[in-house]
């Protein structure tokens, strides 16, 4: 009997101390200063012009160079050729890909765009059109292998 008795009263003891705790938490919880608001950022000088990418022209294609495989890499992102490479210099390499994604033009990629692109892709993918891809269907997805150059240097 005295087992039990002292077995309710440590119960209770955990369950009174549990409360207090549990109290405690939520006042600090309601006492927490709000979340910084958002500061307006200045407009960073490295940041990509905004332009019209159909009056945009690529770099002319390369010519051979006596240079060894690593400077004709870097030389790849140093368009202006001056031994350093920028951000815009190493992001204008994906600008094709990226205005593919954009279809407004507004150098802005929203979730919506890239969402139709992949709701189009997996149309395309889905051919008996029953809203599920199946393993053959979905292969079709897999990006195209790039060409393989050919092993002889003659």
């Amino acid at each position: 009997m005295r087992q039990a008795v002292l077995g309710v009263i440590a119960g209770l003891a955990l369950a009174g101390i549990g409360m207090f705790w549990w109290q405690g938490r939520a006042a600090i919880d309601d006492n927490a200063p709000p979340p910084p608001l958002p500061e307006a950022a200045a407009p960073d000088p490295e940041d990509l012009p905004l332009t019209d990418p159909g009056a945009m022209e690529g770099p002319s294609p390369p010519e051979v160079s006596p240079l060894t495989r690593e400077e004709q890499r870097f030389f790849r992102y140093d368009r202006n050729r001056d031994r350093l490479i920028t951000r815009n210099e190493m992001l204008s390499t994906r600008s094709d890909g990226f205005r593919k994604l954009d279809v407004d033009g507004n150098n802005l990629l929203t979730f919506e765009e890239w969402a139709v692109t992949t709701v189009d892709r997996f149309e395309e993918a889905d051919a008996d059109g029953n809203g599920r891809l199946t393993p053959r269907e979905f292969a079709t997805t897999a990006p195209r292998p790039a060409a393989k150059k050919p092993a002889c240097k003659c």
